[in-house]
């Protein structure tokens, strides 16, 4: 069965092709930068390797770029359409309608539309890319995983706000995002350090951040909550806030509800204090002396060490950390600055190991660390092939 799985994120769609059950990797494209002018398209199969710099304006134009990769008489993969049998969508919040991989009915979009404030900068773009694949590849089926699923097993005394519980019955709590993610890396790290009980936190780093605390295997608190926008600093989104600021923005400083969401979800985060949404950018101009990128790097990872901290102790100790996502695998400097000075936890970090550059699993903690540091590439795009073919066996 070919399952071709689409992973739009708030800036970029990734795609693979993969052969279930064997779990073949038939082809896979990157599509980043969506938006810029220096947008990056990657494709790769086993006979072309194609990387070009090209204008890709919106997510429905990088969609149909890449059908026509898939389709190209010397680099694509496919004759027609009709040889995709499933797709499988990555889809940010489920609200309270969907907790488990569903069939993609008139139904469903509806509801997955109906969140769309609740994950301004995700589920329309994902909804825009099940519709433009329901049109694309109309034989099809077409299959929804949510990142909301793997964080159901989060107690009520970590999921629930203290306000009313009126408002808790209306949906309001939290519902953790980027879960895909953080179930296929913590389900590495329990294979590879053969435990049997496990205390592992899970740091997802890329335009959206999150951290996880997984405890035998189960999510048990996230850094997300009802919506992707709390929590770590982000690439566009301030993370944890005080909402008394809100207010004071509004009554106060004159700023309209809408101008404060837009503001908090699209230019904050590390577009705020720096004026650039890409860690590459920062990183390269805190190099050269910009202050603004400087403390916007140290202010960065002083929010994820203290995630740490407050996840170890919610689980009365720590097996190993996990940073996994496009910034997670890639920046060595982020995951230093986060592990320097943690020795109390008995972290031993390793310069040398962190700057080696790998496509795979590998330690960069010390021989001796108590704590083990693992760079983990996420792949959630297998997981989505996983849960779509298990869906659809049942059916």
């Amino acid at each position: 069965m070919n399952i071709l799985i689409l992973n739009s994120g708030s800036s970029s769609i990734k795609f693979q092709l993969i052969e279930m059950p064997s779990e073949k990797l038939v082809c896979s494209g990157l599509l980043e930068r969506i938006g810029h002018q220096d947008a990056v398209i990657n494709y790769k199969t086993e006979k072309v390797n194609l990387k070009k710099v090209q204008p890709i304006e919106s997510f429905k134009l990088g969609l149909q770029k890449m059908v026509d990769l898939l389709l190209d008489p010397e680099q694509g993969v496919i004759k027609n359409t009709a040889e995709i049998e499933v797709i499988g969508h990555r889809v940010v919040h489920g609200g309270n309608s969907f907790s488990n991989t569903i069939l993609i009915t008139s139904k469903v979009k509806a509801e997955i539309k109906k969140s769309f404030p609740l994950a301004p900068l995700h589920n329309p773009a994902n909804l825009e890319g099940i519709i433009v694949a329901e049109k694309l590849f109309p034989s099809a089926k077409q299959v929804a995983v949510f990142d909301t699923a793997f964080h159901q097993t989060i107690p009520d005394k970590a999921k629930r706000y203290a306000i009313s519980n009126t408002f808790f019955e209306s949906g309001i709590q939290v519902y953790g995002f980027h879960g895909i993610s953080h179930k296929y890396v913590s389900q590495k790290a329990i294979e590879y350090l053969d435990l049997n009980k496990s205390k592992i936190i899970t740091v997802h780093l890329g335009n959206g951040c999150s951290m996880t605390a997984v405890k035998d295997g189960q999510s048990i608190d996230h850094s997300l909550g009802f919506t992707p926008s709390n929590g770590l600093i982000m690439g566009t989104r301030s993370g944890d806030i005080d909402h008394g600021a809100i207010f004071y923005m509004v009554n106060t400083l004159g700023y309209t509800v809408e101008e404060v969401n837009n503001l908090l979800t699209k230019k904050s985060g590390m577009l705020g204090l720096t004026g650039y949404s890409d860690l590459r950018d920062i990183i390269a101009e805190a190099e050269n002396g910009n202050k603004d990128c400087q403390l916007a790097l140290a202010m960065n990872t002083y929010r994820i060490k203290k995630y740490i901290g407050s996840y170890t102790a919610a689980m009365n100790g720590l097996d190993a950390i996990i940073f996994t996502a496009g910034i997670g695998e890639n920046a060595n400097l982020i995951r230093k600055m986060v592990c320097e000075d943690m020795e109390y936890l008995g972290v031993g970090f390793d310069e040398v190991k962190n700057k080696v550059k790998s496509n795979e699993l590998r330690e960069i903690s010390t021989d001796d660390s108590k704590v083990k540091v693992l760079v983990i590439p996420t792949n959630e795009e297998i997981e989505i092939a996983k849960q779509s073919y298990g869906l659809l066996k049942k059916t």
